[in-house]
């Protein structure tokens, strides 16, 4: 099992019993999805702003995003299996005709 493999275990098993007086995760799945949503948003801008302004929090920027993307991904029922399942059918596929092709 790998560090994203355990991490999605920890935050489904937080959504499922976690105390949200203890539990950062817990406590976004109390606030419902806008909230975990708006989270997921403004990781993604830190993220970008340490890409052009500053590089060196960039890994823990993105650190940020992985977990509240999965947060995410447990409170929509979902999981980083399905996110590979979906990468995995696009493998090999131009990204630009993959695209197209959710356009129509």
């Amino acid at each position: 099992m790998d560090m994203f493999d355990r991490l999605e275990t920890t935050i489904r098993a937080r959504r499922e019993a976690g105390d949200a007086a203890t539990s950062y995760a817990a406590s976004l799945f109390a606030k419902g999805r806008p909230k975990i949503a708006q989270k997921l948003g403004e990781e993604a801008v830190e993220t970008v702003i340490a890409a052009m302004a500053q590089p060196d929090k960039i890994v823990s920027e993105a650190a940020d995003l992985m977990f509240h993307l999965i947060v995410l991904l447990a409170d929509t029922g979902h999981t980083l299996d399905d996110v590979r399942a979906e990468l995995a059918r696009r493998e090999g596929v131009s990204g630009h005709d993959e695209k197209a092709a959710r356009a129509s």
